[in-house]
């Protein structure tokens, strides 16, 4: 896996900054995000989103059919 911000080859299995390969690149990527310059294109149409699907809990929280 390769680090979104520098691109170099981040460790994946116990990087505590995972997808990033260091602390410093997982700042840098938090200060883009506050300093605006990653953005969002707009409102996304209904037809693009994918439905939310929820589990069907009993009453007592176990997943399962009620009745």
């Amino acid at each position: 896996m390769r680090c979104p911000i520098c691109k170099k080859e981040a460790p994946g299995a116990g990087n505590p900054s995972r997808p990033f390969c260091s602390d410093r690149c997982k700042m840098i990527d938090l200060d883009n995000w506050l300093s605006e310059r990653y953005r969002i294109s707009g409102p996304a149409d209904a037809e693009d989103l994918d439905p939310i699907v929820l589990p069907d809990f009993d009453d007592e929280g176990a997943k399962g059919k009620r009745g």
